[in-house]
Order: structure tokens, then C-alpha cells, then sequence
């Protein structure tokens, strides 16, 4: 099996990595649309086992201007691990395709897809991680704060993929991470653990910092970034009336984001749930960045992809 590397989680990049990565990205959103064509004669299957909107669109496009071919392949239509075992449908797609990009109900699919393929896989989402957002996030924080470099980032909600990537990826390029969320549904401390293992500064300041809390109040205090993310994930919507009151207390509103520092940017990966982890309108408050977090998923996975298979 020829040798490769896979994107299922954002430690599958280094630190200095995922800085080099987020500095690509910005190169590649500021180059014209086509411009450079690594992956010219590539095919890339779109393999989805959940819904989507920024994902797939982003990659689609970003795919077709980096040169290469890709094809949406859907649910109903492979049945991953139903209609046939993982194992036979990544040995098949290894001999018609260069990558897979996939979006599962579960890691262990992702992981599956790795090990019995010869081709690199992207985690377009999974139920452990979603590196991909990260990656644009930090693009974002980057654009927005000119350097990542000794932030405070203040998440605030669910301790899940989302938070996980991108815990495990603030630290990587020397930002403090402080999340705040009811007991219960707090990050597990092996990934707090492992993101201080991997925390890193360029510019030679403290090491970065993480902090598990509960009260949103103490993790906003100083934050120059404020996220949040949906109480209850796809797969979770048995627990819906249970998340509910489990975090009453924690959208993110006008009132919090004044206690932030005065240069906050407020990011939301989305879609949001208003009314529940953010206030109507916060989207479009002067200090959100969510829509140009959305638009950088496309620059973000361009720079992934380029890396993986140029």
C-alpha cells in the first residue's frame, strides 16, 4: 500500500502544520478563483452519510477550482456498513478515486475507511471530531485578530466534535482555550489533557493555557473570541428536552459578549439554533464573524486538500 496521510483529526497535523495550513489558506482566498490547480486529473468522492450545507457545498466547489473531479455519493445510495461493509466499500473506491471526503454518523467509519483504503481520507464531520471547521475557524481567527498568538478563546456550550477539534487546534497555534459548560457535558480530560501537550507559541510568550469551567461568565472574562455551538448534535435529538434545561443559562447573547474583551469576534459554525445557545440576530451582531467563518470552510479544505494530495 503506497504511503498517505489521512485527515480524521485535526492532531493528524502538527502544530507547525496547522499554522503553515492556515497561512496556505489565506494565500489560496487570496489567489483568483482557479488559479492553481494541484489537483488537476484528481477524483474525490463526497461521501455523506448526513445532511449538509457548508460542507458540501465548500467542498464541491472548492474541489472543482483546484482543478479536480468530485462526486457526491449519497446515503441511500452506498449505505455505509448497512449495504455493504466499510472494508469493501474503501477497497473499491481506492481503485476508482485519489481521496475520500467523508461525513458519518460514526468515527469508527472514518477510521474503517483509513485502514482497509489506499487513498487519504478527509473527516468531513464525524461524531468525535470536525477538524475541517477548525481549520476554518482558525483561518478566521487569524483574518480577524491578525495573529493567534496568546488569545483567550472562550467556547461555551456542548463539550462535543466541534469543541474537541477545535480545542485540540486553538492550542496548536498558541491561542488559550477556556470552555464553560454544565456537568455532564464537559469535555473529557484526556483531550483537555492532550490539547495542553499541544500547546505552541511562535512568538515566545507562556504556553497556552486550558481551562474546563462551568459558569459561561468566568470563561468569556478577557475572551477576544466567544463560539458556540448547538446544545444538541445530530444524533442527539432523543436528549433535546433534557439539553434544553441542562443549559438554560448558556446562550450566548448581547449581555455575555459584554463581558468579553472589547475586541471579541462572537463565531458560530452553524446552522444555529436561536433561542437556545444564541440570542435571534447574534449572527448578524457587530461582532460576529459566522458568515465569514462559513465562507472560509471553502479556502480552509482547499489548503487541506492540497496538502494531502499535491
Amino acid at each position: 500500500m503506497p504511503s498517505k496521510r489521512d485527515f480524521l483529526s485535526i492532531t493528524d497535523l502538527t502544530p507547525d502544520e496547522t499554522r503553515r495550513l492556515t497561512e496556505r489558506a489565506a494565500a489560496l482566498k487570496a489567489a483568483p478563483a482557479g488559479a492553481v490547480q494541484p489537483l488537476a486529473g484528481k477524483r474525490v468522492a463526497l461521501l455523506f452519510e448526513k445532511p449538509s450545507l457548508r460542507t458540501r457545498v465548500s467542498f464541491q466547489i472548492g474541489i472543482a477550482e483546484l482543478g479536480g473531479f468530485g462526486m457526491y455519493l449519497s446515503p441511500d445510495e452506498v449505505g455505509l456498513g448497512r449495504r455493504e461493509p466499510v472494508s469493501d466499500v474503501a477497497r473499491v473506491l481506492s481503485g476508482y478515486v485519489d481521496c475520500v471526503v467523508a461525513r458519518v454518523n460514526s468515527h469508527r467509519s472514518l477510521v474503517a475507511l483509513a485502514e482497509y483504503g489506499s487513498i487519504p481520507v478527509i473527516n468531513a464531520l464525524s461524531d468525535w471530531e470536525h477538524p475541517c471547521q477548525t481549520m476554518a475557524d482558525l483561518l478566521t481567527i487569524a483574518e480577524t485578530h491578525g495573529s493567534t498568538d496568546g488569545l483567550n478563546l472562550a467556547y461555551i456550550g456542548d463539550g462535543n466534535n466541534v469543541a474537541r477539534s477545535l480545542c485540540l487546534g486553538a492550542t496548536a497555534v498558541g491561542i488559550n482555550f477556556a470552555i464553560a459548560s454544565p456537568h455532564g457535558y464537559q469535555l473529557e480530560e484526556p483531550t483537555l489533557d492532550a490539547a495542553s501537550a499541544r500547546g505552541a507559541r511562535n512568538d515566545g510568550g507562556p504556553k497556552p493555557t486550558v481551562h474546563p469551567l462551568v459558569r459561561p461568565s468566568d470563561a468569556v472574562t478577557d475572551a477576544n473570541v466567544v463560539y458556540t455551538d448547538v446544545w444538541t448534535s445530530m444524533g442527539d435529538e432523543a436528549e433535546t428536552a433534557e439539553r434544553i434545561r441542562a443549559f438554560q443559562g448558556y446562550t450566548v447573547d448581547d449581555a455575555l459578549m459584554a463581558q468579553a474583551a472589547p475586541n471579541a469576534c462572537f463565531m458560530h459554525d452553524m446552522p444555529a439554533h436561536y433561542g437556545e445557545e444564541v440570542a435571534e440576530g447574534m449572527l448578524e451582531h457587530p461582532q460576529s464573524v459566522a458568515y465569514q467563518q462559513a465562507h472560509n470552510r471553502l479556502h480552509a479544505q482547499k489548503a487541506v486538500l492540497e496538502f494531502l494530495l499535491a
